[in-house]
């Protein structure tokens, strides 16, 4: 197996571990498939759909860098440390930003179309 298929393999795996290990990651998982869903009952343009993608990026990236900091955090100092509750909350603020920023742009992107369904 090449290098690059070998990285591919265990970045994967890491994706993987994070969802099985992590609730968030779940429920990121369950409203990406239905976020996936409702764009094609609502036929979204190709530009929606980049957006909507990039959205979901977003919060992925986030959430995974999250766990990522959160688990070496814990290995590093299993006890309570005020400087590692610090590196913990921002990363999770990191997150936060993220998912609010993906919210808004559903609304704006389903919003307009659902609006136009209903009236």
């Amino acid at each position: 197996m090449g290098k690059f298929l070998r990285s591919v393999v265990y970045a994967a795996r890491g994706v993987r571990m994070a969802i099985a290990g992590e609730l968030s990651l779940r429920i990121h998982l369950v409203v990406t498939i239905l976020t996936i869903i409702t764009g094609f009952l609502l036929k979204l343009d190709v530009l929606e759909w980049c957006l909507i993608i990039i959205a979901m990026g977003l919060v992925w990236f986030t959430e995974l860098i999250n766990t990522a900091v959160e688990t070496l955090c814990d290995m590093v100092s299993p006890d309570i440390h005020p400087m590692i509750g610090k590196t913990k909350d921002i990363a999770a603020g990191a997150v936060l930003i993220a998912s609010i920023t993906s919210s808004l742009i559903g609304l704006l992107v389903f919003g307009g179309k659902l609006l136009h369904i209903l009236s």
